[in-house]
């Protein structure tokens, strides 16, 4: 007897083997945007296009600098995996969908817990109108990065 998964663990699994694309020496990731039960869009970790990406040059600025994970994506050359689905995606398709997210360390060989976007993606994410994040670390509703420091929570629209 075959044992069916969730929706969500199959959508998790597609976004974590998108990763396996990503081009990063530390954390790859990998996202997907669904809405209806349709895979909209898919994105990776990568260069922009035209670039050379950190595997091909064998290095990392970050690594260099010893930078911690979370911190100065301003100096890494690559595109996050939420920003290229994102990119990839019609605004129509985006507003009320969920994006799962997964990725796994480089250095660790083992999946990244907590997986989270970082505050740049969180806002690409709202701007795009996207519902709901799912990662192996839990279930986000977007609204709920939605606040300005003072004043209370308000939706999306």
């Amino acid at each position: 007897m075959t044992i069916r998964i969730s929706k969500n663990d199959y959508y998790l699994n597609i976004a974590l083997e998108c990763s396996r694309r990503g081009t990063c020496l530390r954390r790859n990731f990998g996202a997907i945007i669904v809405k209806n039960n349709q895979i909209v869009s898919t994105g990776y970790v990568g260069a922009p296009r035209g670039r050379a990406n950190c595997c091909d040059l064998g290095k990392c600025k970050r690594n260099e600098l010893n930078v911690p994970h979370g911190e100065r994506y301003e100096l890494c050359r690559s595109v996050h995996a939420e920003m290229n689905a994102i990119i990839s995606a019609a605004r129509w398709d985006m507003i009320d969908a969920t994006m799962y997210i997964n990725g796994f360390d480089v250095e660790a060989g083992e999946i990244v817990h907590p997986c989270v976007p970082c505050e740049m993606c969180k806002r690409l994410i709202i701007n795009a109108g996207i519902e709901s994040v799912i990662t192996p670390s839990g279930f986000y509703e977007v609204r709920d990065w939605v606040w300005d420091e003072g004043k209370d929570k308000y939706s999306l629209r």
